[in-house]
């Protein structure tokens, strides 16, 4: 990805006093700005619901920067502050949009700006087409300079309101001014999985069926839902993060190589991976390959947990998951039999984000005689500490052919420093140089909504409804979830730090 500073341009964000703008945007705008990778004359119009002075939202920016940023606020605070406004909008009234044009149009001339315009939606998802409606109608989109769009997942609660929700945005925008985030693409190791694998000729002739006997891919939180109990129990795990965080990282360990570095070849590649993701068209399937969980109470160290249905703002008889764990197979030539299993859930002992890609065993002679050798182990660190390590074999030092695992690790942290580009810095920065590449494409929405419905119609049947596996907060999820691989002779390698649940 470039980082060279790029056409000047107005940020419009909805949704400036929420959660999101507070912990994430605008750290990672002030982060841009600090790195040199803004434009001189960038202008950012922060808009909310409530009304409040230029010296309220400030402190407010100011505030969020100290909490979140990775850059000090010093004495660059006031030249990055006089960039930032604030405007009072209602979604709803047309005549807040005019005056939004009003705006624009005295900054880009004030800035000198060439009527370049992103729109950043940090808003809810049912709130796009009113938006997108009106800055059409009121005429912010009828600038000379480019225009783009940035919005938040969830996209659609299942295929029909996905399609839905893109045809109503497809009228306003095209598709390539679109750009769907899912910030675990913007994460510094995700982002290196195509390098590790197309600029290193050790991995590449083994990265297929003959090599490799499974890979597993996990995202664990310690938290539970917290104050967000209202709007998890609509959505859960597999919404919130298989369909696309979890899928998204299969995609990128999948992928064939692309013709050629660009976005759209890129993606391509990562369609053709979810056209070739083996589908579940019974419930039995899907009991089969799947297992959903949520977690119970439980107490740990004279801390009492609470269960997921004792949270606040949750339906005490609620069926949402908060955890998945499935099988998936990639019917295609490189990965025919090869098993990714992956797994996902809240109130897990704890927060990691890892790939292990397991090889395959080497032949039952010589030092293997047994049976009992160690494979070799690939592990990618994407959270919290970035890096790669490569488990090995080798003799254990004087003993007379004993063997020992070894470690070979490569931390980012460490190598390159802690004060690395965040997620958001490098998505916000990629949409501002139209760069697309780790943005999700219609395309890639789709296909993964016909993954994840019929599970869910599965979980819904009422005829056989599925189990809901409980676990107690603070545990590896529900036993369900190991039997999983135990029954294909398999097992999940503990994460990074992690005792092992055998």
């Amino acid at each position: 990805m470039s980082r060279n500073k790029h056409e000047p341009a107005v940020i419009v964000m909805f949704g400036a006093t929420g959660d999101l703008a507070k912990r994430k945007l605008f750290p990672a705008l002030y982060s841009l700005y600090r790195d040199g990778q803004l434009a001189p004359n960038f202008v950012v119009i922060g808009l909310g619901r409530r009304e409040m002075s230029k010296n309220d939202f400030n402190e407010r920016v100011k505030s969020s920067l100290e909490e979140f940023s990775r850059h000090p606020v010093d004495n660059e605070w006031e030249q990055f502050i006089s960039h930032i406004h604030y405007q009072r909008l209602d979604i709803n009234t047309a005549s807040d949009y005019d005056e939004l044009l009003n705006t624009v149009e005295s900054v880009e001339r004030e800035y000198d700006i060439p009527q370049n315009r992103l729109f950043y939606l940090a808003i809810a998802p049912e709130l796009f087409e009113p938006v997108t409606v009106h800055l059409k109608n009121q005429g912010l989109l009828q600038n000379s300079g480019w225009k783009r769009l940035i919005i938040e997942k969830p996209f659609g609660h299942d295929l029909p309101s996905a399609e839905e929700l893109n045809e109503k945005i497809n009228q306003v925008f095209k598709e390539e001014e679109i750009y769907r985030i899912d910030h675990y693409l913007g994460k510094e190791m995700v982002q290196n999985i195509q390098v590790i694998r197309f600029a290193n000729s050790f991995f590449e002739p083994l990265w297929n069926n003959q090599y490799i006997s499974n890979i597993q891919l996990t995202s664990s939180e310690t938290v539970g839902v917290e104050t967000r109990g209202n709007y998890y129990d609509k959505l859960g795990a597999l919404r919130d993060m298989v369909q696309n965080h979890m899928l998204q990282m299969v995609t990128m360990m999948a992928m064939e190589p692309p013709s050629r570095l660009k976005a759209e070849a890129i993606r391509d590649e990562k369609v053709k991976v979810l056209r070739s993701i083996r589908r579940f068209n019974t419930v039995e399937e899907v009991n089969q390959h799947v297992v959903r969980g949520q977690y119970g109470p439980n107490e740990i160290e004279d801390k009492v947990l609470k269960g997921y249905t004792e949270e606040e703002n949750v339906d005490p008889n609620s069926q949402t998951e908060t955890f998945v764990a499935a099988k998936i197979m990639v019917d295609n030539f490189r990965w025919a039999g090869v098993p990714f299993y992956i797994r996902t859930g809240k109130r897990l002992p704890r927060k990691a984000t890892e790939i292990i890609v397991e090889f395959k065993q080497m032949p039952f002679v010589f030092f293997n005689k047994e049976g009992n050798l160690e494979p070799n182990l690939l592990v990618i660190r994407i959270y919290p500490e970035e890096g790669v390590h490569l488990k090995l074999n080798a003799k254990k030092p004087g003993t007379e052919g004993n063997i020992m695992p070894i470690s070979m690790d490569f931390c980012h942290e460490f190598t390159v420093g802690i004060n690395s580009p965040e997620a958001y810095e490098r998505l916000i920065n990629d949409a501002l140089e139209g760069d697309s590449t780790y943005f999700t494409r219609w395309d890639e929405v789709s296909l993964a909504w016909k993954i994840v419905d019929p599970i869910i119609d599965a979980w819904n049947s009422s005829e056989k409804a599925l189990p809901l596996h409980l676990y107690p907060a603070g545990e590896m999820g529900p036993q369900e979830a190991f039997q999983l691989l135990e029954q294909d002779g398999s097992k999940w390698w503990p994460l990074d730090g992690e005792d092992n649940h055998e």
